[in-house]
Order: structure tokens, then C-alpha cells, then sequence
């Protein structure tokens, strides 16, 4: 495998904006890098207008912007195509990509045409002692981590969006960035009609989270969360439960199969605390839980519980903030 060399980080945009996952993963790639003695690069697909010197700032040695307009669709076919091209041409070793909704689709396409493999959410890499990635991640709703090793290269993985700290912007760095014309430009099979938003809201950036689950009765009492949220300048997160139920939509899911949030404060109203909700929350700085049953799981996480009937506490708080 000498052939192979390098870590590549695939930044992900959005509206020509580079998403805060791809700054993540260039600080753990950093640290892996510096470990094996490589170089640290980024491929980044997009056309004019993004700001490709803020990955040099972050850390990536050289950028290789792929620039074309065609990119201003997320789709993941024409993505794929020309990600893979570039991979069989330069041979980096490693290759990380978020777990964004859109990292998740991608990934495995890429991973199957280049036979090689890929372990999805990731959250967190090592390297052993022969240079081999070793890849952790969650299984059995978090219960135990699984260490993953690629017997073939490059060698994939997915990492889950806040799960590292940014890496720190250092304007002394020097600016290489690579302009490249895409491999392959044209894909007829797929047709963007229109995009549809499930909300404005992007719950994982929310530093304030009122989140409800099974202790709701009916989709109209959700009214009542929201406003909670909207009082506090936060927004409201929902359990699998609700959103299985028709309640809302799987923008506001938090948990495993959904959104994993960070915010400042999370409180959790009448949501018992599965495995699969707390992996998607249990590390924001400062946990809030109202729950009828003393016994539930979520206590043993909170930094503050209150058992009561969410229907007579929520009402009080919003009465209390007017």
C-alpha cells in the first residue's frame, strides 16, 4: 500500500458556505496526520464564491477546489463520479467525510466504487501502532464501541457532526489552494425539480433545546413545547417517537437516527431517556429533565430533575417568563 499517502478531508458546502463539520474534521485530521507524518489536504466541490482559504486556515495543507457550477446541486451521482476519480489519481490513505445527512449518502457510494471499505459514524479515530486507521464508533445503541480496522485502502469513514471541536483558525498559514476542472460534468438521469425545506430551523446550532417525547398526548400539545422554546430564544427537539407517530417532522428528531445537538441548555419534558434518544444529546453542557416517573433513565443524566406532569409544569413556566 506504499502507493497511498496522505489524509483527505471532503469539505462539504451548502449555498456556498463550508459546513462547520468539515472544520472539525480537519482538526482531528490534523492530529492524525502529525502522527504519521503526512500531508493534510481537502477536496472541495463547489463553483465561485466559497471561501476555500478558510480550510487552509484550519489546516489543510493544499485545497483542491473542484470549481464548477454543476456543484451547486448537492447530487450525489455527479459528487461521486468526480470524488472518485480524484481519489484513484492522488491515493490518499485515509478519507473523512461528515455525517451530515448528505455525507451519509455519499460516502458509500464513493466507498463501493473504490472497493474499499467504510465505517459510518464515527466518533473517533486513532491511529495503532502498525499506521493503520482504527476507527470507533457506537453499536448496540451505544451500549459498547466497536474498533474498526480497513483492510483495504483507502481506508473510510464517516464522522459524527459534533463530535470534535473546530480547529482553530491560524491566519499565518499559507494559502495553497489547487483549482481543478471536473472529470465529469453530465448526469441526465436525476432532475432537481425543487428543494424542500422541512424547517428553517437548524436544531443541531441551537444553543437552547425544549425537547418532548412519549409524554405527550396529541400533536396539538406540542404547541405548548414550542412556545416554552421560543420564550427561552431556543427551539424544540422531539424524540423517534413523535416523528414515527406523523406529530413532526425529522428536523427536530434528536437521538441516534436522527440530530445530535450540543446546546447550552437541554431540557427533556416527558421524554424517558432511551439509549437511542440519549446518544443524540447527553453531552450538552447543562441537562434539564421533567418527567412523571422518578424511575426514568433520564434522571441519571440530568443535571437538574423535577418529577411531575409536564402538563402542569410547562404551562406554569411559560406564565412565569411573560
Amino acid at each position: 500500500m506504499s502507493e497511498y499517502k496522505g489524509i483527505l478531508v471532503i469539505a462539504e458546502q451548502n449555498n456556498n458556505v463550508i459546513h462547520k463539520v468539515s472544520y472539525e474534521l480537519l482538526n482531528k485530521a490534523k492530529e492524525l496526520a502529525q502522527s504519521l507524518n503526512i500531508p493534510l489536504n481537502c477536496l472541495l466541490l463547489g463553483n465561485d464564491g466559497i471561501n476555500a482559504k478558510e480550510l487552509n486556515y484550519r489546516g489543510a495543507d493544499t485545497v483542491f477546489f473542484m470549481k464548477s457550477e454543476i456543484f451547486l446541486v448537492a447530487e450525489e451521482y455527479l459528487y461521486k463520479q468526480n470524488i472518485v476519480n480524484f481519489i484513484n489519481e492522488n491515493k490518499p490513505e485515509i478519507v473523512l467525510i461528515g455525517a451530515t445527512n448528505f455525507g451519509r449518502s455519499l460516502a458509500p457510494r464513493i466507498a463501493a466504487a473504490l472497493e474499499t471499505g467504510l465505517t459510518a459514524d464515527c466518533t473517533n479515530l486513532k491511529i495503532d501502532e502498525d499506521g493503520h486507521l482504527i476507527q470507533i464508533r457506537p453499536a448496540f445503541s451505544d451500549n459498547i464501541l466497536a474498533y474498526i480496522k480497513t483492510a483495504h485502502y483507502p481506508q473510510m469513514a464517516t464522522i459524527r457532526y459534533k463530535e470534535f471541536s473546530e480547529a482553530e483558525r491560524d491566519l499565518n498559514r499559507e494559502i495553497n489552494i489547487v483549482e481543478l476542472q471536473p472529470y465529469f460534468c453530465n448526469y441526465d438521469k436525476t432532475n432537481i425539480i425543487k428543494t424542500l425545506n422541512d424547517s428553517d430551523v437548524n436544531i443541531t446550532e441551537a444553543e437552547i433545546v425544549v425537547a418532548t417525547g412519549r409524554g405527550i398526548k396529541k400533536k396539538e400539545d406540542l404547541r405548548m413545547i414550542e412556545t416554552l422554546a421560543q420564550k427561552l430564544g431556543g427551539v424544540m427537539g422531539v424524540s423517534r417517537a413523535l416523528v414515527d407517530a406523523g406529530m413532526t417532522s425529522s428536523a427536530y428528531q434528536v437521538g441516534y437516527s436522527g440530530n445530535r445537538v450540543k446546546p447550552k441548555i437541554y431540557i427533556a419534558c416527558g421524554i424517558s431517556g432511551a439509549p437511542q434518544h440519549l446518544a443524540g444529546m447527553k453531552e450538552s453542557e447543562l441537562i434539564i429533565a421533567i418527567n412523571s416517573d422518578p424511575s426514568a433513565p433520564i434522571f441519571s443524566i440530568a443535571d437538574y430533575g423535577y418529577v411531575g406532569d409536564i402538563y402542569e409544569i410547562i404551562p406554569n413556566l411559560i406564565r412565569d417568563l411573560d
